[in-house]
């Protein structure tokens, strides 16, 4: 044999290699692979990869879904409107306990259940702030606006899901205090000249008119829940917990407050827009308490300017949010 030549059988004392194991068939319903449906279906070509898992497109419904689990979820969401309900009802209850009686005390029925609201809306307008400035604090607002990248419908989720539960658990918290002084207080006599006195009155006795119920229960919630969405919009404006709470009190508090130190006919103008326009007032006028003079508005008027407000603050807070980085 000539050396050119190759030796093409295995080596004394060696065995061939075994050959590869064959491909096994495919085994899925019909000829196909696993995880794959029949309909417009073909096997993977080499080198790719086909996920068995549905792709969906995402729509405001899964950010609302979103956003209810992450408000029910945080100790802080109990915790204030807790407080809030607590606030509104049992003030309202302390507040019917001291005016029962037989004598008129001179207010609408339902009136009484101003002071305690009074009071808890300071715990819906905390609410309202720290569900947006809270994912700024801890950094979550970057897993948020990475999982849903239209940052538009973010905060018109947040902004949904807060003021539904804030309006139901506000007017209902209102309802329950409205009963209570209807139930406690409706026995009051008609005195001489109540005819031109606060309040409704029928066959001589103090009642409350639909108008009076509707404003005390849904106006009144409709109210603070309206508060509580221009806090959310100030909190997505200011990215700060602190500073848009302080602000926001300072916008229900301040005019008033500025109003009662402001003597003398030069200001006497200026003090009666202050108190007429503060949001106090709003809330006094549906119950039929208004804080200016001469003032005979239900208090819709002043419910529908603070819409107007609270929508304007809204659009500021989506052109900026779009603008920022984060």
């Amino acid at each position: 044999m000539s050396t050119q030549q190759q030796y093409e059988g295995p080596l004394p004392g060696h065995q061939a290699p075994p050959a590869p194991p064959a491909a096994p068939a495919p085994h899925g319903p019909q000829g196909g692979w696993p995880g794959q449906q029949n309909a417009g279906h073909q096997a993977p070509a080499a080198g790719g990869y086909t996920s068995p898992i549905p792709m969906a497109r995402t729509h405001l419904g899964h950010a609302l879904v979103s956003e209810w689990t992450k408000i029910r979820s945080v100790r802080s969401t109990m915790w204030t409107l807790g407080v809030m309900f607590a606030l509104v009802v049992g003030i309202g209850l302390l507040t019917a306990v001291g005016l029962s009686g037989d004598s008129y005390t001179g207010m609408p029925l339902l009136s009484g259940g101003l002071f305690g609201l009074m009071l808890g809306q300071i715990c819906v307008i905390t609410l309202g702030v720290l569900v947006i400035t809270s994912e700024y604090g801890t950094g979550m607002i970057r897993t948020t606006l990475t999982a849903c990248p239209r940052r538009g419908r973010v905060l018109l989720a947040k902004a949904v899901v807060f003021f539904v539960l804030a309006f139901v658990m506000t007017t209902l918290a209102c309802s329950l205090t409205a009963l209570v002084h209807s139930t406690m207080l409706s026995g009051q006599e008609a005195p001489a000249g109540a005819s031109g006195m606060p309040g409704t009155w029928e066959d001589g006795t103090l009642v409350a008119s639909g108008g009076e119920w509707f404003g005390a229960t849904v106006g009144a919630g409709l109210y603070v829940a309206l508060l509580g969405l221009l806090s959310l919009a100030i909190g997505a404006l200011l990215r700060h917990s602190a500073g848009a709470i302080t602000l926001m009190l300072g916008v229900v508090l301040l005019p008033l407050v500025m109003a009662l130190f402001m003597a003398g006919e030069a200001l006497a103008t200026v003090r009666e827009k202050l108190i007429e326009f503060s949001p106090l007032n709003g809330l006094a006028s549906l119950y039929r308490i208004p804080m200016a003079e001469d003032q005979d508005a239900t208090g819709w008027p002043l419910l529908g300017g603070l819409a107007c407000v609270t929508l304007v603050f809204l659009v500021l807070a989506y052109t900026l949010l779009n603008k920022r980085d984060v």
